[in-house]
């Protein structure tokens, strides 16, 4: 009696997992559209300045720049002023936040965690406490209306969050790597700059951009600290452009798209090392 031999069947793939892929990218690009629209709506009605505002065609018909070239002449010494504020804010925030995540990390303070929690409580208080109690104190230091005091108030926005940040990922440096640089004879200071910051580029770069993006979009310190227009930062001159230019809506919407270019430039050029901060401090 010949036996019959019987060949496995082949294995069957589950044939919902591309539909499900379909419907995941479908409902992402519709997420994605929804919320691009204000910024599409926004350079829709900056190349269209002669229309009002109820009146804009859903898709321009030309590139009409003059609106880009009254906001530009208008806004653009606001533009630099923006940038000199936050890049000055960058530093100083880079300069506080990294020796302090470094010494939260590596050294054992009593107290640490209660620091850390701490620094993490400050981002709950609301900004205009914040401005009006350093209002009373840049009268008394003769910071109101000056580069420096814009300069180190938006600093303050950055600086909890570059710590907590840094620190995760400095924890996970190795304690054998910054003791063979002591043996070799390189004093804290010293590692801490040739070893730890190169170490730490991906965070320093992260955090340095989220300083940079909150100074960039900070308006209530420009509008509480300033009482004059010799610190006017973009944010400010698009909110008093509004009122001198309601109804010249082209050049309004010109002004907002040519602030939001520098920090989408730079959301752009550094996106793999945001990733790599963000997450390099969660495995050891």
């Amino acid at each position: 009696m010949a036996s019959t031999v019987r060949t496995p069947a082949a294995p069957t793939r589950p044939t919902g997992r591309p539909k499900r892929r379909w419907g995941a990218m479908v409902f992402g690009i519709l997420v994605l559209c929804v919320m691009l629209f204000p910024l599409y709506w926004m350079v829709n009605t900056a190349l269209q300045p002669e229309s009002g505002l109820l009146e804009v065609s859903p898709v321009p018909h030309g590139l009409d720049l003059s609106g880009f070239r009254s906001a530009l002449s208008d806004q653009g010494g606001n533009l630099l002023t923006s940038l000199a504020v936050a890049l000055g804010a960058v530093a100083i925030c880079l300069a506080i936040s990294a020796p302090a995540a470094y010494g939260l990390a590596q050294f054992k303070l009593r107290g640490t965690r209660t620091i850390v929690f701490g620094t993490l409580i400050t981002q709950m208080v609301p900004g205009i406490v914040i401005a009006n109690a350093l209002y009373s104190a840049y009268v008394d230091l003769g910071l109101v209306n000056s580069y420096a005091g814009l300069m180190l108030a938006d600093a303050s926005l950055g600086i909890p969050f570059a710590i907590v940040l840094m620190r995760s990922f400095m924890v996970a440096i190795p304690r054998e790597v910054i003791e063979a640089a002591e043996v070799d004879g390189a004093g804290r200071f010293r590692t801490f700059v040739r070893v730890v910051l190169p170490m730490s580029r991906n965070s320093l770069i992260t955090a340095g951009l989220f300083s940079f993006l909150y100074a960039w979009s900070d308006f209530m310190f420009a509008l509480t600290l300033n009482t004059t227009d010799d610190v006017k930062p973009i944010t400010l001159g698009i909110y008093q452009y509004i009122g001198a230019h309601v109804g010249d809506w082209g050049s309004v919407m010109a002004a907002s798209v040519l602030s939001a270019i520098p920090a989408a430039v730079l959301l752009v050029l550094s996106q793999k090392y945001i990733a790599a901060g963000i997450t390099g401090g969660s495995v050891k």
